[in-house]
């Protein structure tokens, strides 16, 4: 299953973490990370990936990894659920705002949630 995130294309995200770039007045290059320790690692991952014949379009993370991401997103996704059988009907306004709590509460996990590849 592909999972596709949509995005204002006018935001400008960082090569290694996908964190939005700040912009910066002026001329010159546009960034491409947010900082220089990620530069150093997208570097070495691009250098590694080249060692094990590694397309461009794919990397290796570990299971740990994975399986987090995955427990986040199914609790977000029963989160989700919860919230359309919920509001099935004639919702009152106190039942947006108990759903809204309830999906903020269910996705608080993946805010930050960034899977690095691993260092094979």
């Amino acid at each position: 299953m592909a999972v596709n995130v949509d995005d204002d294309e006018g935001t400008t995200r960082c090569d290694w973490c996908h964190r939005p770039l700040s912009r910066r007045p002026g001329a010159g290059r546009p960034r491409r990370f947010c900082s220089r320790s990620h530069r150093q690692r997208a570097y070495e991952a691009r250098r590694r990936a080249d060692e094990l014949h590694v397309p461009a379009d794919q990397c290796i993370v570990s299971l740990a990894d994975l399986g987090r991401l995955h427990d986040r997103l199914y609790r977000l996704e029963a989160a989700v659920e919860d919230v359309r059988a919920d509001l099935a009907g004639a919702p009152s306004p106190a039942d947006y705002r108990r759903a809204v709590a309830h999906l903020l509460d269910a996705s608080g996990d993946l805010v930050g949630t960034v899977v690095e590849p691993v260092r094979a």
